[in-house]
């Protein structure tokens, strides 16, 4: 019997992935854990292996492809005398003919969600034939009702509810074509979403919840031919269906500190002189592990939002965002609180190099519980990240120079100062706590050996 490969679900939010490329072909035998393709996901490239034996009988998803859903059949197998031409697709594949049976079914839902009236009780024939003229006529007069009652109850199948929902599309601003001025599945189809939205937003309505507006150039104003279109890849997408969501829906708040660096970087030279050859700490992997420790310090800032409380995290895991090629991915160093500073440096010096070659696993960008974001080695003083959810706290570090200080002994001297800016969800973290975490590291980072008690 044949066995279905299906396209893998690689990561705990993946949904559809694009199939980079074939590393077999019709005809060829494949043995469990031969890798067979190559998946890209929204922040990697993932090989796929043959979970069982036997010869691909057919390949249903070309190379290139995007936007395969997870499960979605992508090749047939045959297995071990079993004939491989007599294999047919099966229907649930992932091949555009399965999109048009998909189109009849959904029109068959449709059909099913329609209202059917009572059937009338059959008449005589010249009953039937006096009353059949005038109601025919009475009909053809009068106009179908607007979906938009009165009352203002917007009459739409629940199909036509759905589709409208995933494309964005404002029912208000649609006149239904099916009974009694009910919207269906076709209105739905042949709306356009901007213009929906547009019209929507033009009469004063207001967006639905979470409804992101189509972002387009006006021909009118940016000639079409002016600029160069390029494709969002996977990692763009991704990155700004996040972020914006987070933004919208997450309540920000920044906290600002200035640190005094001269003693850190001191430390990090005696560091490296005695640490064995190969090992290099940078001043990142210093700052790693003091929000390690701070975290555990206070334990009330290790927590995360949700509808059911408050998640707080038992150990510190710190990601740390890696800027690639198209966007940013955050490989995560999990329990950085119990690792050592040769530790942190070697495993973050791999998840970087993978994470730029798109290499990671899906386990090792996700499940971080606080984020770290330096941009001081592009000479960024300042600035402000945006949270990653489910994490509460992203900590943005700035570059460190030299500055004009009042010491100790109230004289004016030149010292070597970093910026930081704790960026809270309100949500879960109060000024007072994010403050509190901020007074934590600054002691971690101004007294570096504190790390090692």
């Amino acid at each position: 019997m044949s066995i279905n490969i299906t396209m893998p679900a690689l990561s705990p939010t993946m949904e559809e992935g694009t199939l980079a490329k074939w590393l077999v072909k019709e005809g060829d035998t494949v043995s469990s854990g031969d890798i067979i393709a190559e998946i890209e996901t929204d922040k990697a490239t993932m090989e796929v292996e043959a979970v069982d034996e036997g010869t691909i009988a057919k390949i249903l998803v070309s190379e290139g492809t995007e936007g395969v859903k997870v499960n979605a059949v992508i090749a047939v197998l045959a297995e071990e005398g079993e004939d491989a031409s007599s294999i047919k697709a099966p229907k649930e594949s992932a091949s555009p003919a399965n999109a048009v049976a998909s189109g009849t079914q959904d029109k068959k839902a449709e059909a099913a969600t329609e209202p059917r009236s009572a059937k009338p009780e059959p008449k005589s024939g010249a009953t039937a034939k006096s009353e059949a003229a005038p109601k025919a006529e009475k009909l053809a007069s009068t106009p179908l009702p607007s979906a938009n009652t009165s009352d203002g109850r917007i009459k739409a199948s629940p199909l036509a509810r759905r589709i409208a929902e995933m494309k964005g599309i404002d029912l208000k601003a649609l006149n239904g074509t099916g009974p009694r001025g009910r919207i269906i599945k076709r209105d739905v189809e042949n709306a356009q979403p901007g213009t929906a939205a547009a019209s929507a937003a033009r009469s004063g309505a207001p967006a639905p919840d979470g409804l992101i507006l189509p972002q387009v150039l006006d021909d009118r104003v940016y000639a079409p031919d002016s600029y160069e279109l390029k494709p969002l890849d996977g990692v763009r997408k991704v990155v700004a269906k996040r972020l914006t969501t987070s933004f919208m829906q997450v309540p920000h708040f920044p906290l600002t500190i200035d640190l005094a660096l001269d003693h850190l970087l001191a430390s990090r030279v005696a560091i490296n002189a005695a640490a064995p050859n190969g090992i290099k700490v940078s001043v990142n992997d210093l700052l790693i592990k003091a929000c390690a420790m701070a975290l555990m310090d206070e334990p009330d800032c290790n927590a995360s939002y949700t509808d059911k409380g408050i998640a707080y995290h038992k150990h510190a895991h710190v990601s740390v965002a890696v800027a690639i090629d198209g966007g940013l991915i955050t490989p995560v160093i999990f329990n950085a609180e119990s690792k050592g500073l040769a530790d942190i440096s070697e495993e973050m010096k791999d998840l970087a190099a993978r994470a730029r070659e798109r290499r990671l696993k899906p386990q090792e960008y996700s499940g971080g519980t606080f984020s770290i974001s330096n941009l001081g080695m592009f000479g960024i003083r300042n600035f402000a990240s945006i949270i990653n959810p489910p994490e509460g706290m992203i900590l943005s570090v700035g570059a460190g120079e030299k500055r004009p200080v009042v010491n100790a002994t109230g004289d004016l001297a030149v010292a070597t100062v970093m910026s930081v800016t704790l960026t809270c969800d309100h949500r879960v973290i109060g000024g007072a706590e994010g403050a509190k975490w901020l007074q934590a590291f600054k002691r971690y980072v101004e007294t570096p050996e504190a790390m090692l008690l």
